[in-house]
């Protein structure tokens, strides 16, 4: 049901009834490695192009998550699924593979919990039984398409954040065990004018921030209702950004219950400027490390907000400034209560 403005609560709570994640070889070096499913040791995966490799990334996040969940294909009703790759190609691609009846959605790096949310939606009203959403990304396809393929070797400012090689994919369902999702906001889309690709970060915050105030506002509750308030990919540059605009706007949140997953995928000694970034991003720390803690019981409320700047190679050369989106998904352990 709708609650406030642009949130919707969850009457029945669907149950994250399983997820999988996929990486490539700078994920193997990570510090949530022990949290993939799967690792690959090169970027083409015997592919010949990266765009394949992709596609067969996000192939084997959704058949680990059928796996896992003890079903089959068949049983799915609808797949969820979109990434960075004009006209979402790799999703498309996969799911001609699949073969489960698709919806193909675009939210840049805010894809992963847009899906969710989604998926959450249809199977609450019971318009399915099980819901799959997915999302991909890999670090040479992004760079090919919005930067320089890698092979040129340029330079880079340190705002820039490197893109995550991954996938990752969760089968939302009406019964079952596992965490629930009780609440979705989804965001409006936010432009500060920010018009540089290599500022993703900067450019982002403003619209994780609004959607954060939204949903504490929507659900008339405080940051303190969560144990973990995850955004998607700020970076090192972005994630102060959003926490000194959520604290002049009220909302004092402290370190340790406020972070970011560009800052938590990657090690300390690996060069990824700012952080991680990518669809990817959000989808294997959430899917894959979060949901870990959450098993473990280090964790009972999560708030996950998947950040998206909402520009193409298009927009960019024609000037436009950068619009971005936060979606945002509330989980928690329901069972335990």
């Amino acid at each position: 049901m709708l609650q406030g403005h642009q949130t919707w609560t969850f009457k029945n709570k669907p149950v994250i009834l399983s997820s999988a994640t996929i990486g490539g070889p700078f994920e193997a070096q990570s510090r949530i490695a022990k949290d993939f499913d799967l690792l690959h040791g090169d970027l083409w995966l015997e592919q010949d192009s990266f765009e394949k490799a992709e596609k067969v990334m996000l192939e084997e996040a959704c058949d680990k998550a059928i796996e896992k969940a003890n079903l089959q294909k068949g049983n799915i009703n609808f797949f969820l699924s979109g990434d960075l790759i004009n006209q979402i190609t790799p999703s498309s691609f996969a799911a001609r593979t699949m073969s489960i009846p698709y919806l193909g959605i675009f939210g840049a790096c805010s894809t992963s919990m847009e899906g969710l949310a989604l998926a959450a939606h249809l199977v609450d009203s019971q318009a399915a039984n099980y819901a799959l959403a997915a999302t991909s990304s890999h670090n040479a396809t992004a760079e090919k398409q919005f930067r320089y393929p890698t092979e040129y070797g340029s330079q880079k400012p340190p705002t820039a954040q490197w893109t995550v090689t991954g996938a990752g994919a969760a089968i939302v369902a009406a019964d079952g065990k596992g965490p629930r999702i009780t609440a979705a906001t989804i965001g409006r889309v936010v432009d500060m004018g920010l018009s540089d690709p290599f500022n993703m970060g900067a450019a982002m915050a403003p619209a994780a921030v609004d959607t954060i105030e939204a949903h504490f506002r929507d659900m008339n509750i405080k940051p303190n209702h969560y144990d973990l308030i995850a955004t998607g990919d700020l970076g090192q540059v972005g994630h102060p950004i959003a926490r000194d605009l959520l604290k002049k706007h009220g909302f004092s949140i402290s370190e340790d219950s406020l972070t970011d997953c560009g800052l938590l995928i990657y090690n300390k000694d690996q060069e990824v400027f700012a952080g991680g970034s990518g669809c990817a991003c959000c989808a294997t720390v959430t899917y894959g490390h979060l949901l870990n803690r959450m098993k473990k019981g280090e964790l009972k409320r999560i708030l996950v907000i998947a950040t998206g700047a909402l520009l193409s190679p298009i927009s960019f050369q024609q000037k436009e400034s950068i619009p971005c989106v936060a979606h945002a998904v509330a989980i928690e352990n329901v069972e335990e209560e």
